[in-house]
């Protein structure tokens, strides 16, 4: 059950109007009365001799005893409470007694107080009400409003477990705001793929992502294609920022302008700066990683691996203040990914990404100078560019999907440990979408790696077979069950003809991180003997069984024309 309380207004003659009319698209039926502050109350929806004019007159008279010039211009309350579609239909009496605890808790009309403001509850569907109320009670004084909408959520989280309701995860005011319901009917309307506030939402965190200064920022925005109006101060510099969609008018044609601030609680022009200020200078990628040469994407992806590797073991390990940091970070980089990823996983990712964005923030204070790593990765994501979904390209990003996989996971648990159900819940849901752009990118390279595995000689499979019972005896029955295994074999012999000491690899790689939440341990395996393959040097020795000992410089990119020899 969602409670909103509206922008107060100074017409209430409008506001019953527009709650007994036929509504914006004939959406209103039968609209009538389920409680007031007075059970003599007309209601015009269902006594003929009732009128908006008398109603109005009825709720205003407090409001009108006072001298005028004590007369509030803003003196008309407005909270709509919605039911969730899948809950059942509820009654008159149902809707009347939720109506009296929401005035009750808000501080409109507290129980047993009778000089309380006024107030009425109109129901003109189905599934929600209205509640009206002047906000000047009997005895001449303002109502106690403080925190009415922590308040009003507080009811509602009551009512729906006293009419068995949908249980909507609580929230700790960092969410970002919702469209209008005129928002998102505009959107509709129009064709976009979602309103106004939440694609601007989107490109503002784009043009954020790995961004390494002010001018930055500003410049990816403009090239986000939304117009941005800088307010200066007189020296030139920025004081603030605001943003519009190209084309996106009111009804005077002008440009509908979103403040960051109004966008997410983060995306103010002070909470940017003390972002940006906390990890300044971010390098650019490095020439080489590890032993070889890769496109620019790759590299910027193994990079990305590692750091989030990092990321993952001080959120274990240090203080709520780094965690909420590397949550940042972590939304950065799936933002960088969504930009730059190949066409697709470009949409999981961008969804993937939008679901996160709620899972960065929470009443923890991030300490930011811990998100540099992930921020300078970000930064290298977006400036190597696009990256194919093939090849190496491929390999890369399936490596960090994996990666990334594991990070929103345990995102998820940390929330939901200190008791962040709408954060727990959002970075869930990332989750689902992650897993399924990395299945759409890793199953071509793991399905050409399990081929080579399985063309590998019978004595060469025992053999790589046998360093998994030495080095993982209490896995090995599993790994040669799962489906992976001919891919995990696969990339064994690859880093055994590089010249790769593999028993000392599979250990490091099994004690990287721990192994229990993989849903394949297989695949995580090759993923991450692919990425020590490239980080580290191997040891030239002589081998008798290696026919061929080219580098370890792209082993799933290279699988493709890579047979094993026979014999």
């Amino acid at each position: 059950m969602i409670p909103k309380i509206h922008k107060c207004g100074g017409r209430t003659i409008g506001l019953i109007r527009y709650l007994y009319g036929p509504g914006t698209h004939e959406e209103h039926i039968d609209p009538h009365l389920v409680a007031a502050f007075d059970p003599l109350t007309p209601d015009p929806g269902r006594d003929p001799q009732a009128t908006y004019k008398r109603l109005q007159q009825l709720l205003d008279q407090p409001v009108e005893a006072l001298p005028e010039q004590r007369r509030p211009d803003k003196h008309v309350w407005h909270l709509s409470v919605r039911a969730a579609p899948e809950d059942p239909v509820l009654t008159d009496e149902d809707w009347a007694a939720i109506a009296r605890r929401m005035v009750a808790t808000t501080g409109i009309a507290p129980e047993g107080d009778e000089t309380a403001c006024r107030w009425a509850a109109v129901r003109h569907a189905d599934d929600h009400i209205h509640i009206i109320a002047t906000l000047v009670r009997e005895d001449g004084r303002r109502p106690r409003r403080h925190n009415e909408a922590r308040r009003a959520q507080a009811e509602c989280r009551s009512i729906e477990v006293d009419h068995g309701l949908r249980r909507v995860t609580p929230g700790d005011g960092t969410a970002a705001r919702r469209p209008t319901s005129a928002e998102r009917r505009k959107a509709e309307r129009l064709g976009r793929k979602a309103p106004a506030r939440e694609l601007l939402r989107e490109h503002v965190r784009h043009a954020l992502a790995g961004a390494a200064n002010e001018a930055e920022f500003f410049d990816r925005l403009a090239a986000e294609g939304v117009r941005v109006d800088k307010r200066l101060a007189p020296s030139g510099d920025a004081l603030g920022y605001k943003v519009a969609l190209v084309g996106d008018r009111n009804e005077a044609h002008e440009p509908i302008w979103y403040s960051g601030s109004t966008l997410a609680p983060d995306l103010s022009l002070p909470r940017i700066r003390k972002r940006l200020a906390a990890t300044a200078d971010l390098p650019g990628l490095p020439a080489t990683l590890g032993r070889t040469g890769l496109s620019a994407p790759a590299r910027a992806r193994h990079v990305t691996a590692e750091v989030t590797d990092s990321a993952l073991v001080s959120m274990a390990s240090r203080g709520d203040g780094t965690a909420a940091a590397q949550l940042i970070g972590i939304g950065e980089v799936l933002d960088a990914l969504a930009q730059t990823g190949a066409a697709a996983t470009r949409a999981e990712l961008r969804v993937a990404a939008n679901h996160f964005e709620r899972a960065t923030r929470s009443e923890i204070r991030a300490e930011e100078r811990e998100m540099y790593a992930l921020r300078r990765a970000a930064h290298q994501i977006v400036h190597s560019g696009p990256a194919l979904g093939s090849g190496q390209d491929s390999a890369a990003t399936s490596l960090v999907l994996d990666v990334l996989v594991l990070a929103v996971v345990v995102a998820a648990r940390w929330h939901a440990a200190r008791g962040h159900a709408q954060q727990a819940e959002a970075a869930q849901r990332a989750a689902d979408h992650l897993r399924a752009a990395y299945r759409a990118t890793a199953t071509a390279p793991l399905t050409a790696l399990g081929t080579y595995g399985r063309r590998l000689p019978a004595q060469t499979r025992q053999r790589h077979a046998g360093t998994i019972r030495a080095v993982l005896p209490h896995l090995s029955e599993r790994l040669q069950a799962e489906p992976g295994w001919d891919a995990l074999a696969a990339m064994l012999d690859q880093a055994d003809r590089a010249g790769h000491d593999t028993a000392a690899l599979l250990t490091k790689a099994a004690t990287q991180r721990e192994l229990d939440s993989a849903n394949s341990l297989s695949d995580t395996l090759v993923w991450r003997l692919h990425h020590l393959g490239y980080l580290t040097q191997p040891t030239p020795r002589p081998q008798r069984h290696r026919t061929a000992p080219g580098p370890a410089a792209a082993p799933v990119a290279r699988q493709e024309t890579s047979r094993p020899r026979q014999r």
